[in-house]
């Protein structure tokens, strides 16, 4: 047994990639009451720079992943709920699927997205990180959801 395996009691961790938004792309949070029109905009924003930063990476093509998003808030937001953000962890994920790194975001290649909070960034930044499942062992994906979802 490697080193890494020994550390996690034999569980080989499957290859991630992180994919970062640029910081200050203006993000969708749930708690907004945007006009759809301005929404689009914003969902079209994410999803283009998602696209851009998949086709720009070493992420290959995978037929399930497990996406997790970071969501760095802008220092003057003092309450931090990362699931607000999901509207735009989706509109992110759309855009993987755009660039090719997923077949589509259905439960059958998509596990998540799952909300993260991490350090404040001045103009808040989105980042994915995308874990390949097909190098896990069922038993082990079955751990990172409800029984019948995605094993």
């Amino acid at each position: 047994m490697t080193a890494p395996e020994a550390e996690h009691g034999g569980i080989i961790r499957p290859q991630s990639w992180r994919l970062e938004l640029p910081a200050k792309t203006k993000l969708i949070n749930a708690n907004q009451n945007l006009h759809f029109r301005r929404k689009a905009e914003m969902v079209k924003v994410i999803r283009n720079a998602a696209w851009t930063m998949a086709r720009h990476s070493d992420i290959p093509a995978l037929q399930r992943a497990h996406v997790y998003f970071v969501i760095h808030p802008d220092t003057s937001i003092k309450r931090r709920d990362p699931g607000n953000w999901a509207p735009s962890a989706k509109a992110a994920v759309d855009g993987l699927v755009d660039a090719g790194i997923l077949p589509d975001d259905n439960k059958d290649h998509l596990l998540g997205p799952d909300p993260r909070i991490g350090t404040p960034v001045k103009g808040s930044q989105l980042v994915l990180w995308i874990t390949d499942l097909d190098q896990m062992h069922a038993d082990h994906i079955a751990l990172l959801n409800p029984p019948g979802v995605l094993a």
